[in-house]
């Protein structure tokens, strides 16, 4: 084989490693957007008992499948397509989704849950395709105007607008900024929901209405 045609079949390769790792993330954020599905059954009129008590489930579901994937040993496909390569030894993304979100439907009334959920399934899939093979330490600009965007998009229809303004603020550092604790990097999956939750509650207990929500 020549130096070129040795050359053209690296770049082939290379172009496939990429596509495929394109493919991958685009469903890991399907899978993340899909969260939504459980705000919007509340919206349409599920009572809330019912979505507490579908993520305390899925919370402990995650919570068994994660100690036997890491602990005993198992591998299933999706766990290949839709986990990325530092969650091999930690917790992955998809458990502390359901932990944290978990935590906030059981803490927190519906209308401040629902905004922490939203901005975790739909502002978070928003921000990562924008950021797309992207590691730093706090996000670009437009991805952070990106989440701060969304949330305030899904915020404001139920929360005063200067309480759905803090909580874009704390899911866009939330978001866009990456702490490490003992070495460890904050994963937004967990991180996202509980600072705007506890954002907006803020807003609304201490910062003056500006305006209503848009849905009463």
């Amino acid at each position: 084989m020549s130096d070129a045609d040795a050359s053209d079949s690296s770049a082939g390769d290379s172009g496939g490693q990429e596509i495929a790792g394109l493919r991958d993330e685009v469903a890991r954020r399907l899978v993340h957007a899909s969260g939504a599905a459980v705000p919007v059954a509340w919206l349409l009129g599920a009572p809330w008992w019912l979505v507490q008590a579908f993520m305390v489930f899925a919370a402990v579901a995650a919570a068994v499948l994660e100690v036997v994937r890491l602990f005993v040993g198992l591998e299933w496909v999706v766990y290949d397509k839709l986990t990325r390569e530092y969650e091999q030894d930690n917790p992955a993304g998809y458990a502390l989704y359901m932990w944290s979100v978990a935590a906030v439907v059981l803490v927190f009334e519906p209308k401040i849950a629902v905004v922490a959920m939203l901005a975790l399934s739909i502002g978070d899939p928003v921000s990562g395709l924008l950021a797309s093979g992207e590691l730093r330490t706090i996000k670009r600009p437009r991805v952070l105007v990106a989440m701060f965007a969304v949330t305030l998009a899904v915020a404001w229809p139920f929360l005063p607008l200067s309480a759905a303004v803090l909580a874009a603020v704390g899911a866009t550092i939330a978001d866009g900024v990456k702490p490490q604790f003992r070495g460890i990097v904050v994963d937004d999956n967990f991180s996202i929901p509980i600072v705007v939750a506890v954002a907006g509650w803020a807003g609304v207990r201490y910062l003056p209405e500006i305006a209503g929500p848009l849905v009463s």
